[in-house]
């Protein structure tokens, strides 16, 4: 484990908004605990000349002794940016008003730190349990542990709609591929489908018997998948709300749903009758369910055949696909295992960062981007020899992430939405 203690008693806060919000790049850091962050700084006023925070990132091996290094801020450049030292063994090797990069080369340990570019906080009043971005970046919607569920610009937060409906929490929700129509499911066993336009519910579906807990989209949107706290994943036809087939019957809640499309590859198997007229898009998908009694499952989507069933160290949480054969899943106790599809019996690799619960999960670009209840949210690139930490939570679950093109959206349960610009790296 590293820690770094970073110093900026060299630098007096006059008050400044520049200035604070500068050193709150770095301060910002403070968005880890148990083996990601610990953060302590005194005094709390920032008018005064000292402050001290502790930087803890986990390394593969938690067993190696600790190794303790410092940072200082001794001062603010010309040109704005913080100027900072590190203690033997440690280098800044860049910084910049929204990021701070710090390394150990001796252990080849290295993070970038990225301060959000904007945060929403206006949205909602609680806990945001999940959000999504349309496909032309121009919305997004999330539900929110005071019972609403919103549309509103991505661009700065403005509300545009709200879709009322749901009789309790709304869990899930999404944007279908055109950007313009979304899919929501609820602790009322709805699932739903709103306007972006106008706000209304075109079609509610009713056959679950708990809570829908997650749901995905099969290729355009003629069809989707709903994961529920009884134990079923179900098929849907939008065009006549009605249910094509029960997929799976797991007899435990499937906390985390996902399509993809299969690699040439993998026998997907045969489906035992002929498939409904209105499933379109089916042929060639597996289905990934997390479930919560310690099992990930795949099958065939229009075949309903098995292809594997993994046993983890706790219940998964969430699942997304990174490729036609490559997947990755999160478990409650922190575990997020990469699985090939043609050989699931031993992963890939498994990360364990903390024993925080793994919240969500989600392909990017060439790696994937994974959010923690402890706060963390972090980018793995395989171009990249850093990890991408997401600041700002501070110690908070933050629920789920949504792309748009170089822009992350996260939401929180501080009821915040933050937006991160990946061009302040």
């Amino acid at each position: 484990m590293l820690i770094f203690i970073f110093d900026l008693g060299k630098f007096h806060f006059t008050g400044s908004k520049t200035e604070v919000e500068i050193i709150l790049v770095a301060l910002q850091i403070l968005c880890y605990i148990s083996k990601s962050l610990f953060l302590a700084f005194s005094p709390s006023n920032l008018g005064s000349s000292r402050l001290f925070f502790f930087l803890l990132t986990s390394l593969t091996n938690t067993r190696k002794p600790t190794l303790y290094g410092s940072l200082t801020c001794q001062g603010i450049g010309l040109d704005g940016i913080p100027e900072v030292t590190a203690s033997e063994g440690f280098i800044v090797n860049e910084i910049n008003k929204k990021s701070i990069h710090v390394s150990c080369p001796k252990e080849n340990v290295s993070s970038k730190f990225l301060a959000p570019y904007t945060t929403f906080s206006r949205i909602h009043t609680k806990s945001i349990t999940c959000l999504d971005i349309s496909s032309g970046g121009g919305l997004g919607v999330s539900s929110s542990a005071d019972g609403s569920m919103k549309i509103w610009q991505a661009s700065n937060g403005e509300l545009r709609r709200v879709l009322e409906g749901h009789v309790f929490d709304v869990n899930c929700c999404r944007f279908f591929p055109s950007g313009l129509v979304v899919l929501s499911g609820g602790m009322d066993a709805q699932l739903k489908i709103w306007s972006a336009e106008d706000a209304s519910c075109v079609v509610t579906f009713k056959g679950h018997k708990g809570g829908i807990l997650d749901t995905a989209i099969v290729d355009r949107g003629k069809n989707v998948v709903s994961g529920s706290r009884d134990g079923t994943a179900r098929l849907w036809d939008c065009g006549r709300s009605a249910c094509l087939g029960v997929i799976a019957d797991c007899g435990s809640s499937i906390n985390g749903v996902a399509v993809g499309a299969a690699d040439n590859s993998i026998n997907l198997g045969s489906p035992e009758q002929m498939p409904s007229e209105r499933e379109v898009g089916t042929e060639s998908k597996m289905l990934l369910l997390a479930r919560e009694d310690k099992k990930l499952q795949c099958l065939g989507l229009q075949s309903r055949q098995p292809l594997f069933l993994f046993i983890g160290s706790d219940a998964f949480n969430c699942c997304t696909f990174l490729s036609g054969f490559l997947l990755l899943a999160g478990t409650q106790d922190g575990n997020i295992y990469q699985l090939d599809v043609r050989n699931p019996r031993t992963p890939v690799q498994v990360i364990h960062r903390s024993g925080a619960p793994v919240m969500s999960l989600l392909s990017f670009r060439d790696g994937f981007i994974a959010s923690q209840g402890d706060g963390s949210c972090f980018i793995v690139q395989q171009d990249l020899d850093y990890v991408i930490e997401l600041t700002g939570a501070d110690c908070d679950p933050v629920y789920k992430v949504a792309t748009w093109e170089k822009q992350i959206y996260t939401c929180c349960r501080d009821g915040l939405v933050r937006r991160y610009q990946l061009s302040d790296l």
